[in-house]
This record gives structure tokens, sequence and C-alpha cells, in this order.
């Protein structure tokens, strides 16, 4: 699925969550497209895989270590923030580090690499942020507390950053999949099917599908090309928005 043409020559591409998902086929088609691709993930053979296939650099971190991620340095023209886990689980039973953590992953990280590329943004007039968000961040379901919480709050940061960025060519967007066929939401399906003892597809149609128009998953290469085209001419005065891509789950 290659339907967005730009060319992202001289561009540098930082990916989190680039091993798998919707991040490893970010960082394909960003390299793909011309771009350097930095592609960040917590597991090293999966980033090696792909910085295989598209040059660029690789680099094995742990989000949830603010410090040392601060201490990479990391610079970019191009910062697509995407790693993410789930936590399912009554807001009673939530661990209070569990909460913490997920926080940690998903907004604190992103807050932490934006702060350090917009400088260089800045000076180069030009970039590009796109903070992979979710449905979950216009919606809330129940038993998601500290996901639901961190989408919010990216949503939040994505907005501000927009504001901030203008005047220096800098544009700042969400992308808001619904459920995406990932190994993250294959292990909720898996779950969900032996918790209930019902099957897999049940599962799906059922209750993860049961609000959306649309009864398939989002494929990873669909959000990827969504991301690219926020880096394209075209879409240079799309800033502070947020691209669903939820099968008609926010129609309601």
């Amino acid at each position: 699925m290659n339907t967005v043409q730009v060319d992202l020559t001289g561009r540098t591409a930082l990916v989190t969550g680039a091993g798998s998902g919707i991040g490893r086929a970010t960082a394909l088609r960003l390299g793909r497209s011309g771009a350097r691709v930095i592609a960040l993930d917590l597991n090293e053979e999966p980033v090696r895989e792909v910085v295989a296939a598209t040059g660029g650099e690789a680099v094995v971190a742990d989000l949830s270590d603010l410090d040392a991620l601060d201490a990479l340095h990391l610079r970019a023209d191009i910062v697509v923030n995407c790693a993410g886990i789930q936590h399912v689980r009554p807001i009673e039973e939530v661990e209070p580090e569990k909460f913490s953590l997920i926080l940690r992953i998903m907004l604190e990280a992103p807050f932490r690499i934006i702060r350090g590329c917009l400088p260089g943004m800045y000076d180069k007039g030009w970039g590009r942020i796109v903070n992979i968000s979710s449905v979950h961040g216009l919606r809330a379901s129940e038993f998601k507390s500290a996901y639901v919480a961190a989408k919010h709050g990216l949503e939040g940061l994505s907005k501000v950053a927009a504001l901030e960025g203008a005047p220096h060519g800098v544009t700042s967007n969400c992308v808001n999949p619904g459920y995406v066929r990932t190994p993250l939401v294959d292990q909720q399906i898996a779950d969900q099917a032996r918790a209930h003892g019902v099957s897999e597809s049940e599962v799906l149609e059922k209750v993860l599908l049961s609000s959306a128009a649309l009864k398939r998953l989002v494929e990873p290469d669909e959000v990827a090309e969504m991301v690219l085209f926020l880096c394209s001419p075209p879409a240079a005065s799309i800033t502070g928005a947020s691209m669903v891509m939820d099968g008609g789950w926010t129609a309601h």
C-alpha cells in the first residue's frame, strides 16, 4: 500500500515503537519515502530488522526511563510518537505504579521527545509531529483508565505543540485509529476470548467492533499512509487536528 507519494529525502524521522505494529509500518513507509529513519524500540532484534530494511539508526531504549531518554539527545525533523502499552482493569484494581508507567511511556516520553526536537525544527523552519493517539483519545471505555488518560493527555499536548509550532513551520497532529491489527490488539482478543469462554471472532465482532460501522480491524499500513500524508505539502495547513480512522465509531 504505497498510495501517498512524498519525497522525504534529506529529512530525519524518529519513530518510537518501531519494532512492531503501527510503529514498524510507519518506520518502513517513511524509509521508503526517502527519510533517514531513527527507529526506537524496547526490543533490539525487531528494531534492527527495520533498520536493515530502511537504513538509518536503531535505538534500543526504555521510554519509561525518562532520564535515560533525555540522555539520548534525539533530534529529528519528523517525530512519530507511537509506542504504547495497555492494561485492562477496573480503576480500583489498577496498581498506581502501572498507571504511572503507562503515563510515562505514552505521555511524558512524547513530551520529552517533542521538547528535545522542537528547537532543531524551529531552526530549519520545518517540522512534523505526528502522535499516534487512538479513538480512546476522544472517547472512553471501561477498564482502560490509564490508557484513556494517557491518550487524552497526548491530544492536549499535540494541540499545544501545534499552536506554538505554527509560527516556525511546524505542524502537530494526532492520528486516531480504532482497533488496529497489531500484537497488542491480538493479545486483547485472545485474553477476552479466554476470559469469557467465547471465540476470538465473537470478541472481535461483539466487543471490539461493536461501536464501529465498518466491522474490520484497521491495518497498520493504513495508519502509516496517514502519517506520511501529514508530512506532505498538501497537509501543510493541517495542524492541531485529530485524524480519525475508527470505522465510524465516533459517528454515533
